[in-house]
């Protein structure tokens, strides 16, 4: 069985989703795959613990504290590559930011390749069920380009994400990648 509430955010509202004890999903609304990893039907429940830590969490990121994923149980539902993509971008520490081609080079070492396509990693990132707490949006172009729209809704909401983290961004919209601490 699976439950979901509510979260009222300075970028939308979002909705959660749990098993009970670990949370499966978070989406912004117009997300593009907008609940889309959990095809049972959901049972509101706003009293769940692990949703009350949630919205405690999302409250303290919002605030501009800098909560880490691992404060809370995670189960995204995907299957083994998409989870790989997934724990590193956990890794990503809050206002620093990495590429596709970063993570693809990170996904090579541990599947035992000598290359992986920055584009299958690009799939998993936007197929990331748990917007925010996993941070998708801490993934750029190799040019400091934004790719919003996938996994959380749009470039504006990666952007208002990124500036809450403290994020420079360039006149013409790319990320002063000058002044950004990168996870290689």
């Amino acid at each position: 069985m699976y439950y979901t509430t509510d979260y009222a955010s300075p970028v939308g509202r979002i909705k959660l989703a749990a098993d009970g004890e670990r949370l499966v999903g978070l989406w912004l609304e117009g997300q593009k795959y907008f609940a889309g990893t959990v095809k049972e039907e959901m049972t509101e429940d706003r009293e769940l613990g692990i949703f009350k830590h949630t919205k405690d969490w999302l409250d303290r990121y919002f605030a501009g504290k800098k909560p880490v994923p691992s404060e809370l149980l995670l189960a995204p539902p995907g299957g083994e590559f998409r989870q790989g993509v997934w724990e590193i971008l956990c890794q990503i520490p809050y206002g620093q930011l990495t590429t596709y081609g970063d993570i693809a080079k990170k996904m090579a070492v541990r599947m035992n390749r000598e290359t992986m396509s920055a584009q299958a990693v690009g799939g998993a990132v936007g197929h990331n069920p748990i917007s925010i707490i996993i941070p998708c949006h801490r993934v750029v172009f190799k040019d400091g380009g934004l790719c919003g729209g996938l996994a959380f809704g749009g470039e504006g909401i990666q952007r208002a994400l990124l500036e809450e983290e403290g994020v420079v961004f360039l006149p013409d919209g790319r990320v002063d990648m000058a002044r950004c601490g990168w996870l290689k």
